[in-house]
């Protein structure tokens, strides 16, 4: 923020004593949000795959929210809540801390820790410095809310070591199958090879294991008959793309959220880059939030409890995934018609269950419970793309037609969506029936 702007909104004494405006300085929401998406521009740009996104997010925002907790007994610790987690560092008594900026410290150390390159966060985080001394905050305020901030990161990032992300860096690959009716294989124009099929095994949060929240079965493939149920949907896709209103497209696109578009011109590969879904989702929040008038704190809250239930979507429907290993609409209708292509791209992972709509039904629960479920919004998350904004109506609305955009961009069975929907519904109430972050 400008200084010129802080100027109009702080003051001071002579003596540059802090004043009580100053200490509620960094209690902004919005300041808050902005400071998520530093780390979701970071996540965008180094092409971080969804699933790895919802771990980017989920331990920078416990870090921000433990600092909250420790400082107001309004809020409850999630240690020992999410049963794995150690007890956090307690500040130490008789030190003036100022815990809303301990937060916005932890979120950007975090957030550049789990991401790369290197140091790719600490830019914002010396920008928080200066904005703290350019609002008159003391030099030992500042020391002692760097030194408890510090604390909690090196708490969250030892915890964070223990997930098994780095065990599943060397995992064995997938072996793709092409003789198998049903199952999937990679689809054009990249033909990438499938992402994380060990997803399963990271260290959930709140879940008992991967496959709590699993889905019914899908139906049997079934290309023979087209009385059967495999058939009429994978028709449905079909007809659907086939016949796209205008309205639907724009559905299509803006929940689109393709962290990594290729795009080939001859001989010549581009990639194009959007936000991933749970990086939709965490913009969302911070709409969310500004328009419900929330407080910081509130709001820091919200961040967290939301990430968590993305971070345990992706372990569940990844474990859908590579457990069923289903095939994509795209595969099967280019048998039929080998030139059709799905409005939106096809992302390099099995069918069955959506990811988006299991990660945005279990988001909208969380979000829900914190802001209610007539909160009405703009979503203006993806105009920096060039698409226009949408109104919604709900979170859970919002969830709907994150859900139903991937059977209008052809990628997707109705099945896919509807089944995703349940399993996320049925997670994120979960999390909130589990998690206690406010008295």
């Amino acid at each position: 923020m400008p200084v010129i702007v802080v100027a109009a909104i702080i003051s001071c004494s002579e003596k540059g004593a802090q004043t009580q405006t100053d200490l509620k300085f960094f209690s902004n929401q919005v300041l808050y949000g902005k400071t998520v998406k530093k780390l979701n521009d970071v996540v965008l740009e180094n092409n971080f795959p969804p699933m790895i996104a919802s771990r980017n997010y989920v331990y920078a925002s416990i870090a921000a929210f433990e600092c909250i907790a420790a400082g107001d007994e309004n809020y409850i610790t999630l240690a020992g809540q999410i049963k794995h987690m150690p007890a956090m560092p307690k500040p130490e008594k008789g030190k003036d801390i100022d815990f809303d900026l301990a937060a916005l410290f932890a979120f950007t150390k975090v957030g550049n820790a789990v991401t790369f390159p290197e140091g790719s966060m600490m830019g914002y985080y010396d920008q928080l410095k200066k904005m703290a001394d350019s609002v008159g905050i003391s030099s030992i305020v500042l020391e002692n809310t760097m030194a408890f901030s510090d604390s909690i990161v090196a708490a969250i990032l030892a915890w964070s070591k223990k997930d098994n992300y780095a065990q599943t860096r060397s995992a064995e690959r997938y072996t793709v199958l092409y003789n198998v009716p049903g199952r999937w294989t990679p689809t054009p124009p990249a033909y990438t090879t499938a992402i994380e099929p060990h997803w399963k095994e990271i260290r959930t949060m709140v879940m008992d294991s991967a496959s709590q929240f699993r889905p019914v079965e899908p139906p049997v493939f079934d290309l023979a008959n087209k009385k059967s149920a495999y058939y009429k949907a994978l028709m449905e896709v079909k007809s659907v793309g086939d016949s796209l209103t205008d309205e639907q497209k724009h559905t299509a696109d803006f929940w689109d959220d393709n962290p990594v578009k290729t795009n080939v011109i001859g001989h010549v590969m581009i990639v194009t880059k959007k936000f991933s879904p749970p990086g939709h989702w965490m913009n969302i929040i911070g709409i969310g939030a500004k328009a419900a008038k929330a407080d910081f704190r509130t709001t820091v809250a919200a961040y967290a409890q939301t990430a968590i239930a993305l971070f345990d979507a992706f372990i569940s429907c990844w474990e859908e995934k590579y457990r069923s290993n289903y095939v994509r609409p795209e595969t099967i209708i280019n048998t039929i018609d080998e030139k059709w292509r799905p409005y939106i791209q096809t992302p390099p992972f099995p069918s069955y269950t959506s990811g988006h709509a299991t990660n945005s039904a279990a988001a909208a629960e969380v979000m829900t419970f914190w802001f209610g479920d007539n909160l009405s919004f703009t979503d203006t998350s993806l105009l920096e793309f060039g698409i226009k904004n949408r109104e919604i109506k709900s979170f859970r609305a919002a969830a709907q037609e994150a859900a139903m955009s991937r059977l209008y961009g052809g990628i997707h069975y109705r099945f896919d969506n509807d089944n995703g929907l349940a399993a996320g519904r049925k997670l994120g109430e979960y999390v909130v029936s589990r998690l206690k972050l406010k008295k």
